[in-house]
């Protein structure tokens, strides 16, 4: 896999299914667009950004046997890296639909007829599908201390049947009208973000993870686990029990960083904020098969074992920034710049003292600094300091 060194984007190479990624270039209406109150009014009549909804009950054995249905619905966890409910936590779930406490209804998107995603409610419906198949034992109990060690199969007939005709509510969300697939998935994504999700606050990449799942999300998970990577980060990967306390994993923003490499690789095409950008290549990545994947995979690897090499223990870390440690404007430079010169890699390498002095010396003007530790978070700081990097790179591969 060899990337070009020329700087225009036309010569650059990417994975198969990214060379057309960008090619639409429909323009949606802008929020702040004007409209009259005529034309405001024909907006809504026709439906447009709106949601069905359907509010459904089931008793608690149906809900479990159709969780039996293949394709019916997506339990994809929402929080992949956060602590599941424990056994307490889940008994007393059980508890309150014993003594008949209103359990807040689940919240589901139907992707297709009859198939459906959780947006809110994965615990819950966890819970239920555990006990009754006998998965745990009711712990921790305060009204019905009595039922703690038993399993569903191991209840009092009297205290079984008094459960089986409790039901779970749920509110089932569809997307009323939008002219294509894109505006629907915007739709969706506003849907997760606005309902709040156990009360726990989702960072925008857990919202992605929830959102966007496939070979490219999994990728991401994968990638994580680079070595080189995780120590660059100071991601304890090989400790559990540290990691979980780990801020960048706990948010999912390890994933964010590799994601923000392949979306930038894109530069030329950024548009709107990065947070939009980073939604529209995620969105985009759906339609990336095996080949694909194996592509991206290694792009990756090579670039941050050049950018390793050249770098070695100030790998992310700018000269001249206030801190020693990774700064993500500086990784972003360095991977993306790293990625467009991998054709040049073993001269970068075996010149990797002219590279360290020249990014020095590009780092060393106070401004240009700031733009690489913290500063310039708009689309057009962000170009600025990968074409900075890249062409500095270019020199020092010419040279």
């Amino acid at each position: 896999m060899v990337v070009t060194s020329k700087t225009q984007a036309a010569d650059r190479i990417f994975a198969p299914s990214e060379k057309d990624m960008w090619a639409s270039k429909k323009q949606y209406r802008p929020l702040t667009e004007k409209l009259s109150n005529e034309e405001i009014n024909d907006r809504y009549e026709n439906r447009s950004d709106r949601f069905i909804t359907e509010i459904n009950r089931e008793k608690l054995p149906n809900v479990v046997e159709n969780l039996k249905k293949e394709g019916y619905l997506n339990t994809r966890p929402f929080y992949q890296r956060k602590d599941r409910w424990n056994e307490e936590q889940q008994s007393k779930l059980i508890e309150s639909f014993l003594v008949n406490i209103p359990i807040p209804p689940v919240i589901l998107y139907e992707t297709k007829y009859n198939s459906y995603e959780v947006i809110d409610g994965q615990q819950r419906i966890t819970a239920i599908s555990d006990f009754y198949n006998n998965k745990f034992q009711l712990t921790g109990l305060d009204l019905w201390a009595e039922l703690n060690g038993f399993m569903y199969k191991d209840l009092p007939s009297k205290i079984k049947d008094g459960i089986d005709r409790r039901s779970l509510s749920s509110i089932v969300l569809i997307t009323e009208s939008t002219s294509n697939s894109e505006e629907a998935m915007s739709l969706r994504r506003l849907a997760f973000e606005r309902i709040n999700t156990g009360g726990i606050s989702l960072s925008k990449q857990e919202i992605r993870n929830c959102l966007y799942t496939g070979k490219f999300n999994d990728l991401l998970f994968e990638l994580s686990q680079n070595n080189i990577f995780a120590k660059a980060w100071n991601i304890p990967v090989s400790d559990s029990k540290k990691l979980k306390t780990n801020n960048l994993f706990k948010k999912m923003e390890d994933l964010e960083l590799i994601l923000r490499f392949f979306a930038l690789r894109h530069f030329p095409d950024f548009r709107g904020d990065i947070s939009s950008f980073l939604d529209t290549y995620m969105q985009k990545s759906i339609i990336f098969v095996d080949d694909d994947i194996k592509w991206l995979q290694k792009c990756f690897i090579d670039t941050i074992e050049m950018a390793s090499n050249i770098y070695q223990e100030h790998l992310f870390r700018p000269f001249g920034a206030k801190k020693d440690y990774a700064y993500k404007e500086y990784y972003d430079a360095v991977m993306v710049g790293c990625s467009y010169h991998l054709s040049s890699a073993p001269k970068l390498i075996e010149r990797r003292e002219k590279v360290v002095e020249a990014t020095n010396k590009l780092l060393s003007a106070p401004k240009v600094n700031k733009l690489f530790t913290g500063g310039g978070g708009t689309k057009e700081g962000i170009k600025e300091r990968i074409s900075l990097f890249e062409n500095m790179l270019s020199q020092v591969a010419a040279e």
